[in-house]
């Protein structure tokens, strides 16, 4: 009931930048599961055009962070490619430029890890670790036909 309170002191905007991300958050889950990667990539390419090109109804990249934290943590099972991918749509969505980045490294018993994060001007917005480092960046998917 608390949860549904603190809901509702939000702005109307923000309520429904929340209510759209965890469906977002939870449509990746389903799709990562159930599609191929480069279909799902090309679906979300397809959709993700900006909507919204005029700087009065745009929302900050602060704010898609946000949401997408707050929408994390009510979710169970949620992993970074579905954070960073639910990041990307919503910034291309609102016309902020990002790149997809996905690293592999080996942990200490040589398993092969990976980690997705997305930046914007060459900065981290989401998926930042204080061991990204060890992470080797794949190249990116920008340019290659899908």
């Amino acid at each position: 009931m608390r949860l549904l309170f603190k809901f509702l002191r939000f702005e109307a905007g923000d309520r429904h930048l929340l209510i759209m991300t965890l469906i977002l958050l939870a449509a990746m889950r389903l799709g990562l599961w159930l599609l191929p990667f480069r279909t799902l990539l090309k679906l979300l390419a397809r959709i993700s055009q900006p909507v919204y090109p005029q700087p009065a109804n745009q929302v900050s990249i602060h704010k898609i962070v946000w949401a997408v934290n707050i929408a994390s943590r009510y979710m169970l099972g949620v992993k970074c490619l579905a954070r960073a991918l639910t990041t990307q749509f919503l910034m291309n969505r609102y016309s902020h430029p990002c790149q997809l980045r996905i690293g592999v490294a080996k942990d200490k018993t040589g398993i092969l890890e990976a980690h997705a994060w997305i930046e914007h001007q060459g900065k981290i917005v989401i998926g930042n670790l204080s061991d990204l480092s060890r992470f080797i960046p794949l190249p990116t998917l920008e340019g290659v036909k899908l």
